[in-house]
């Protein structure tokens, strides 16, 4: 049975700025629309940092970087942060595992939660589309090559962050790289 490492409070605050850093370049620096870690930050930060942070640092990512770049309409603003908070959360739940069979799915279904919910919104508090049946298949037929460049980036970054925890976890011996990690061997 997999138990996954448990690093001290002072190597999961390294690792959570980290990821912070990590997301706001990624936000900031030029890239494809929707292609930014911040899926794989959140699920990252539940299989390994715990739930607290797993629902913070996607919104520290966010909060951060959109000050920068600039807040937009509040009913909008509240449903992405709501489903990157909400996908940090499930993320403890379906990461904690260790089992990296399971992070295509989560990965995926983090992506689609993240479009029929932040679509519904903009369609819902938008005046882009009209308010009826037509206008929501509208607003999520418009945003499909977003949902396309969510899901590659998500996929990606979710193999880059455990792939990379995964390969130095395994390749190094922990104890000398990440101070304070203890490992529980199942009896």
């Amino acid at each position: 049975m997999y138990t996954a490492p448990r690093f001290s409070l002072r190597t999961k605050l390294l690792i959570a700025a980290v990821l912070v850093a990590f997301g706001v370049l990624s936000r900031l620096l030029p890239h494809a629309w929707n292609m930014t870690p911040v899926t794989a930050i959140a699920l990252f930060a539940g299989a390994y940092l715990g739930r607290r942070a797993a629902f913070l640092l996607p919104l520290a990512v966010l909060f951060i970087s959109d000050a920068v770049i600039g807040f937009y309409a509040a009913p909008i603003m509240f449903a992405v942060y709501g489903s990157f908070a909400l996908i940090g959360v499930m993320g403890s739940r379906w990461c904690v595992t260790g089992n990296f069979r399971l992070m295509l799915p989560a990965s995926i279904s983090s992506s689609l939660f993240f479009f029929f919910t932040t679509n519904w919104a903009v369609w819902q508090f938008g005046t882009m589309y009209a308010h009826d049946a037509s206008g929501l298949l509208q607003s999520y037929m418009m945003a499909l090559p977003f949902l396309r460049n969510m899901l590659a980036g998500d996929l990606f970054y979710t193999t880059v962050l455990f792939g990379s925890c995964a390969i130095a976890l395994r390749l190094l011996n922990c104890r000398a790289v990440f101070r304070g990690v203890t490992f529980r061997r199942a009896v």
